[in-house]
């Protein structure tokens, strides 16, 4: 399946995703029907594990979403599974310096990128699939190419060598975190505050320069459009959760009003 989310940013277009913190099946199958281009399964934050992150890919995948998964860890096991299974990109969380970014494009990236490990798996069909065609040197040049390796943005490290990690060859965009970027700078959920401003600005304008992707977390459609207006490729707009609740409680207050 060709991955929405890249697809839209070479075009010059917009894409708008959410996190999933369900575990659900048909919830990542409505959300194909609503306009998303794509959903982000949230290992880091939610009880999701590798098995039903696997599944949620696959239906992902039949739905006509593109899915992305949020690790928990900057290490080889999680990064190499997500991938094998066929995720889109992976955001990893927690990123400190350049050196770890170096790191996980060793994990994420097939030779001469990086040196992750091949198997037949999902991603290629097990050796079948259309991104196969080219045979085993093929596919890898294809999932180099067309897999998202995307660091978050959210420690002060992370935002003081923001130009330098964008610069790494494999580094493919930069999703922010504001939540902890804004704790990261001493004033937390103060996205008003100047400081939060500026920091954003900083790294939607480091991966403007360097022709990357990147992608704002927000909390809702207004906000969304806003960051979209500001010049942002991506924005993940809020968990299906939150949507859920809010939802709900409209029902309700209309119910009991």
């Amino acid at each position: 399946m060709a991955n929405r989310i890249l697809e839209k940013f070479r075009r010059g277009e917009k894409s708008l995703g959410i996190f999933t913190h369900m575990l659900s099946a048909t919830a990542i199958e409505a959300m194909a029907y609503t306009g998303l281009d794509y959903a982000i399964i949230d290992i880091e934050h939610s009880p999701i594990a590798a098995e039903h992150a696997a599944e949620l890919v696959g239906v992902a995948e039949r739905s006509g979403l593109s899915a992305l998964v949020r690790v928990d860890a900057i290490e080889r096991s999680p990064i190499l599974k997500m991938l094998d299974v066929g995720a889109s990109g992976l955001i990893v969380p927690q990123v400190e310096s350049v050196e770890q970014v170096r790191t996980l494009v060793s994990y994420a990236k097939f030779a001469p990128l990086g040196s992750r490990g091949y198997c037949q798996t999902r991603d290629g069909g097990w050796g079948l699939a259309e991104n196969y065609a080219g045979g085993m040197a093929g596919y890898m040049a294809r999932a180099n190419a067309e897999t998202l390796l995307i660091p978050q943005c959210e420690t002060a490290g992370c935002l003081e060598h923001i130009e330098d990690i964008v610069a790494v060859e494999g580094v493919d965009g930069i999703f922010i975190g504001p939540f902890d970027l804004s704790i990261a700078l001493g004033i937390p959920g103060e996205f008003a505050d100047e400081r939060h401003i500026a920091a954003v600005e900083r790294v939607r304008t480091a991966c403007e320069r360097a022709g990357k992707l990147c992608i704002m977390f927000c909390g809702d459609g207004e906000t969304a459009a806003r960051y979209f207006a500001q010049g942002f490729p991506s924005v993940t707009a809020g968990m299906d959760v939150n949507v859920l609740q809010s939802g709900l409680r409209k029902l309700a207050g209309a119910a009991f009003a």
